[in-house]
């Protein structure tokens, strides 16, 4: 079993970032800003859930990798909380729903106990896991033309949610596993996540003037239901008593692109940007339009100079169009 890394991002937050970061689809931009308001405050919240019940667990491989997934965690709290900084500056209304969201996992840390907590925390893990496959499914639809410093954060957390996971799940079912408090829990998070998110977009559609368009609410009921579907099942198999995390595929892009990440620099190259391995896997050389990344140079931006047909070391024809798809 691989470790994980922890990766010290760093992301330069321009001082003009705007709230409305996705200016194609200003309604996901709003969505996913109502959902980061939750993670400085959902994050400990699951880390503590975890870290208390992995006190009681003699696996000295599942308690390395509870270190591991802490260090993860506690660096994506870190990077949204500058984020929503950022957000409640520009519409302060949106601080009221991130009291709100501090109120109610403060009231589940001291009412709902510990056994409730790490199957949260296991229900909380899988419900990140499903929305990272459909982020990923949906990625070019959702961020082309999206300013790149907050599309790059989502994506690094999500894509970090599917390396780690298995760790939640297996620190609840080594405490004991309920399934019916895990199905209570899940449900709560599933809940949270909804109206949280209905909230805080509505505080921002309302301030950009928004808030009566038809073409929004298509928009968000065509993505809530495509989420839907994703999150759904997901949620149902997870209860299954057969089910582990592992036995599901991953999202093979976000692998490959954490893999690109830069630990002297801390950078991660743009998320358009093509995964040079592909093209060196095949034996094509390429260039690229124009220098792009978050904090460092990156290697193409989605345009590479390579013609249909050309051949790798071995004389093999490759149709570099199938490649370029792919990406």
């Amino acid at each position: 079993m691989s470790s994980l890394r922890h990766r010290r991002i760093h992301l330069e937050w321009p001082a003009d970032t705007r709230a409305a970061w996705q200016p194609m689809k200003p309604e996901f931009a709003a969505a996913v800003n109502a959902l980061s308001l939750g993670m400085p405050s959902g994050e400990p919240y699951v880390m503590q859930a975890v870290r208390d019940a992995a006190k009681d667990i003699d696996d000295p491989v599942l308690t390395e990798r509870v270190r591991e997934y802490l260090a993860q965690e506690g660096e994506h709290a870190r990077q949204h909380r500058r984020f929503n900084d950022i957000l409640t500056a520009q519409h302060p209304a949106l601080k009221r729903v991130e009291r709100w969201l501090g109120a109610s996992y403060r009231f589940l840390q001291r009412r709902a106990g510990r056994k409730f907590g790490i199957a949260y925390a296991a229900g909380f893990e899988a419900t990140a896991y499903a929305a990272a496959r459909w982020m990923d499914a949906h990625r070019h639809e959702l961020f082309r033309g999206a300013d790149e410093t907050p599309a790059t954060m989502i994506l690094w957390h999500l894509a970090e949610e599917v390396e780690h996971k298995t760790v939640a799940h297996d620190v609840w079912a080594a405490s004991g596993g309920s399934r019916l408090r895990y199905v209570a829990a899940m449900a709560t998070c599933f809940a949270m996540l909804v109206w949280f998110i209905f909230l805080g977009t509505v505080v921002q559609l309302t301030a950009w003037r928004r808030i009566l368009s038809p073409v929004a609410w298509f928009r968000l009921w065509k993505w809530g239901i495509g989420f839907a579907f994703e999150v759904l099942p997901t949620m149902a198999i997870t209860v299954l008593p057969s089910h582990h995390p592992s036995q599901q595929a991953d999202p093979a892009w976000m692998m490959q692109w954490l893999g690109r990440y830069d630990p002297e620099t801390g950078t991660i190259p743009a998320w358009d940007a093509p995964l040079a391995d592909v093209f060196e896997f095949v034996g094509i050389e390429h260039r690229v339009d124009r220098p792009d990344s978050v904090g460092a140079d990156v290697k193409g931006h989605g345009h590479e100079d390579v013609a249909v047909g050309e051949r790798n070391e071995s004389g093999r024809a490759i149709d570099t169009s199938v490649i370029h798809s792919q990406l």
